[in-house]
């Protein structure tokens, strides 16, 4: 089933910032891994990830550095901040109250 791009766009900034919570990570092992965590539901391109991830690095919530791999190549790294960690508090919060508040909903009560 294809999933509206405004209700994945609302989730983003809570999967990638969840992401970068275990461990620095590069853009396509970003992508692979959201592609394989959610059983292909989570399908982003690199035109989609990368805003995503500059509008969370302009926020101060992440922050970018670039490591040489074994092979030599330069290779991009994210990382969250203090401020990061603070922000995937309050966005886990509001995705519990949010979901919530929709199985409610649909289940009638």
């Amino acid at each position: 089933m294809k999933i509206d791009k405004e209700l994945m766009g609302g989730s983003s900034t809570l999967l990638v910032l969840s992401l970068l919570a275990e461990k620095d990570c590069y853009g396509y092992e970003m992508i692979r891994t959201l592609e394989e965590r959610s059983d292909k539901t989570f399908l982003y391109s690199e035109g989609t990830l990368y805003p995503i991830l500059h509008k969370l690095e302009s926020k101060g919530w992440v922050r970018s550095y670039k490591e040489r791999t074994e092979v030599g190549r330069e290779r991009k790294y994210y990382t969250l901040t203090g401020l990061g960690q603070a922000q995937l508090a309050q966005e886990r919060e509001q995705w519990e109250t949010f979901q919530a508040a929709v199985q409610h909903v649909l289940a009638g009560v």
